[in-house]
């Protein structure tokens, strides 16, 4: 298929650690072997996402599972931020081909990541399921988006994924030191597990941003294309 007419996406990333992430990104990049893919470094980030929703389930017995969970999103972070990254400082970039299986790496990601917690029991399976629902909506929103209006929206109101990352890591350390016991919150006359709380707090802030994201993109795509 011919690249004519092909532009790449703006990318907007305005987290609270995207300039120091990306000058550690670049310095990793210096420095890898020749032998390290940005296609290696896909695949590692996938299958580090499966060993986290692995690990989430073998905390059930373990407690060593839950530190494993925080080894395999950090290597998480190393293969998912780095792949491109890497393309781009050795002038290979494939914007369509990186864009497309980049996100469908983390569509099964997440998949698998929300799998493992609603297999450990720290999660409900309804709220694991609500916020993979809530997850894929808002990534729908900003696909559509990257498509429609040419800027891919990597993080809101500060929060990227390498923050996500650090917020579940210190959740996973929280459960460690309550191992086995499981982290509860008195709300409402009633307790809750701590990781169902914070899944719905996610989940509503991710549809918040979903229908924030819409209503203005929608409108700044009505306002270019005006109805004669």
């Amino acid at each position: 298929m011919a690249e004519t007419g092909f532009q790449s996406a703006e990318r907007a990333q305005q987290s609270v650690l995207a300039r120091v992430e990306k000058t550690c990104l670049l310095w990793l990049a210096a420095r890898l072997p020749g032998w390290v893919s940005s296609d290696g470094l896909t695949v590692l980030g996938l299958l580090s996402m499966l060993g986290a929703g692995l690990s989430y389930w073998l905390s059930r017995e373990h407690r060593a599972g839950l530190l494993l969970v925080i080894l395999c999103l950090a290597v998480n972070w190393f293969g998912d931020s780095l792949d491109g990254t890497l393309a781009r400082f050795r002038n290979q970039p494939r914007p369509r081909y990186g864009f497309y299986v980049d996100h469908v790496v983390d569509t099964f990601g997440a998949l698998f990541l929300l799998g493992g917690l609603a297999l450990s029991g720290y999660m409900s399976l309804l709220v694991a399921a609500g916020l993979l629902i809530a997850y894929y909506i808002l990534s729908i929103e900003v696909y559509l988006a990257t498509y429609t209006i040419g800027t891919f929206h990597m993080s809101f109101g500060g929060i990227g994924p390498t923050e996500l990352r650090i917020l579940l890591s210190v959740g996973n350390l929280a459960l460690y030191f309550y191992y086995p016991r499981v982290p509860l919150v008195h709300m409402l006359d009633e307790f809750y597990r701590l990781f169902d709380v914070g899944g719905v707090i996610a989940m509503a802030g991710m549809v918040l941003m979903a229908i924030a994201a819409t209503a203005k993109h929608a409108a700044q795509l009505y306002r270019a294309e005006p109805l004669p």
